[in-house]
């Protein structure tokens, strides 16, 4: 009996604006070798329209077009489509879970190595660099600090944040087991905190790219939080296995408070750890 075959939906065709900014970040790739093409629309969208209204122009394809001729522009517009959103001790019972559940295991090791991907302006970094210390492993631990957008990563370098941050800043660090004052850890000075350099003296901050680079290191540690969310399936599939490759065996990956692995391709290589906070450990 012959079977009549069942035709293959059709695409919805997409609008000129997602059109648009498909060809914008393909040129973006082809031109400076910054892979946003698997970012998901939805950021992608409210990202370069945040741009077009900062930046004055009238459409995307204005935009592609003067970020083809001004590599001035395109480092403009990197600060958009990296927008830094964090703070200290952000989902403070994300590090508390550290703290009770992580370091006991991460003082088995006779030195480690923790890799902050993406670590924007640097509010994580200081934030595991302060617990590390707190819990006697900073001495021996060596912390890798990447991000794609170099001025972040030098404000990271810098450790000053804004004054009026501090207060919720102080509250997050208290409700993730602080153990002593904060303000033991910064000098205040013309609106602006300064950490101490001492906790990030032996950070190492580099340019690396979930989208396109590769593993640099063995880890017992990676903190990833709030990146996954602007990557679509195939891209979040790409940092998981760096992720997986990067961390030694029964290493710990820690993500952010709306992430998860359960659906991905990776689901089956992690036991969840302390899963409410998100942080996982590399199956055997």
């Amino acid at each position: 009996m012959n079977r009549i075959a069942t035709p293959s939906p059709v695409p919805s065709p997409l609008s000129n604006t997602e059109i648009e900014l498909r060809l914008l970040m393909e040129a973006i790739y082809l031109k400076y070798s910054y892979d946003f093409r698997n970012y998901t629309l939805a950021s992608q969208k409210r990202r370069v329209l945040h741009a077009l209204a900062q930046l004055g122009l009238p459409s995307i394809s204005a935009l592609q077009e003067k970020v083809l001729r001004d590599p001035g522009l395109f480092g403009r517009l990197l600060q958009y489509l990296t927008i830094p959103v964090s703070e200290m001790f952000r989902d403070p019972a994300y590090f508390l879970a550290l703290r009770q559940h992580v370091v006991p295991i991460l003082h088995t090791y006779p030195s480690v190595k923790v890799w902050v991907a993406g670590c924007s302006t640097g509010e994580e970094v200081f934030s595991l660099a302060i617990l590390l210390r707190e819990e006697g492993l900073l001495s021996r631990t060596q912390i890798y600090a990447t991000d794609i957008n170099p001025d972040s990563l030098e404000k990271a370098r810098q450790g000053i944040f804004p004054i009026e941050s501090i207060r919720g800043y102080t509250a997050n660090y208290q409700r993730a087991g602080g153990r002593s004052s904060f303000s033991d850890y910064y000098t205040a000075a013309y609106e602006a905190a300064r950490f101490d350099p001492s906790l990030c003296a032996d950070v190492i901050f580099a340019d690396h790219s979930l989208a396109t680079d590769s593993v640099f290191a063995e880890t017992q540690l990676v903190s990833c939080r709030n990146v996954l969310i602007y990557f679509n399936r195939e891209l979040q599939d790409r940092a998981l296995g760096l992720f997986h490759e990067s961390l030694c065996h029964r290493g710990f990956l820690g993500l952010g408070a709306k992430e998860s692995i359960d659906f991905s391709s990776y689901s089956e290589r992690f036991d969840a750890h302390a899963k409410p906070e998100r942080i996982y450990r590399k199956a055997t």
